[in-house]
Formats: C-alpha cells, structure tokens, sequence
C-alpha cells in the first residue's frame, strides 16, 4: 500500500520551518533521491536522502505559518516573502498520513562567506498566478523552468 503525503516541511539554514498542506502545493518535482550515509555538523552516523534537484509550485493560499512553525521571519514579512529574501531552503520533510516522515536534503553551495544563501536556490512569485515558485537545482533557475509563469 503507498503512503499518502500530506505535506512538505521546509527547514531553513537559520533553523526555521514551514510546513505545506499538500492541498497548496502545484507542480512539484523531486529529482533522484538517492541514499548516503554519514555525519552532519558532528551529529552520529546516520543514513541521508539528497536529492540531485528540486521544483516546486505553492498556491497563494500557502503563503502563511502553521502554528507548529515558529517562524518570526514567516510571521513579519509572509512565508512567499521570506523563501524570496533569504534563499536557504537546507532540507525539506515528506510528511504522510501514516508513519515516519522522509527526510530529502537539497543540493546546497554558500553565496558567500556567512553561508546563509543557496547559489542553487531561485525564488520569484508570479504575478500572473500569485504562486510561488521555488528551483533549487546546479542546472537551472526559476526562471529556466517557470519562465512562462511571470
């Protein structure tokens, strides 16, 4: 029997959170989740899910904080203006009706010294849709895979 999502949870480089409701999420696309093994920030050793590339679509209606995200920078600017200003999307959680979560982690490079920004990550909301649109990807941009939406 397959698992039933129910939504994605976003963890930010600065430790923040935001969960999705699975009715707010459009397109989506997870590229080659593979399985590796090893230690993060000195942690024990654990089993890890990169995956090689990430998109996602999120309607306008998930554009706010669940009460079990503390999340101040969600609250005072809004979860589309916050993934826009501060492009640090680490990892993410498949969340599903019944049983564990998954743990996927995205393909993450510094912009600058204070490792805060993704050069991977591209962010833009549509004025078109009013949806938010999300790449994080080596290969391609928002703009490479969404271009048609702004």
């Amino acid at each position: 029997m397959a698992r039933e999502m129910t939504a994605l949870k976003f963890y930010f480089r600065n430790g923040e959170t935001w969960t999705i409701d699975r009715r707010y999420i459009g397109d989506l696309w997870i590229k080659q989740i593979t399985t590796s093994f090893g230690r993060i920030h000195g942690s024990e050793f654990v089993e890890i899910h990169p995956c090689a590339g990430f998109k996602i679509e999120i309607y306008q209606e998930g554009d706010h904080v669940q009460t079990t995200d503390i999340n101040l920078g969600g609250l005072e600017l809004g979860m589309f203006e916050r993934a826009r200003k501060f492009e640090d999307i680490e990892r993410m959680e498949i969340i599903y009706r019944a049983g564990h979560p998954d743990s996927v982690y995205f393909p993450y490079k510094d912009k600058d010294n204070e490792g805060l920004d993704n050069v991977y990550q591209s962010t833009k909301v549509s004025e078109k849709t009013k949806s938010l649109y999300i790449v994080i990807d080596p290969n391609q941009n928002v703009d490479d895979v969404y271009g048609e939406q702004f």
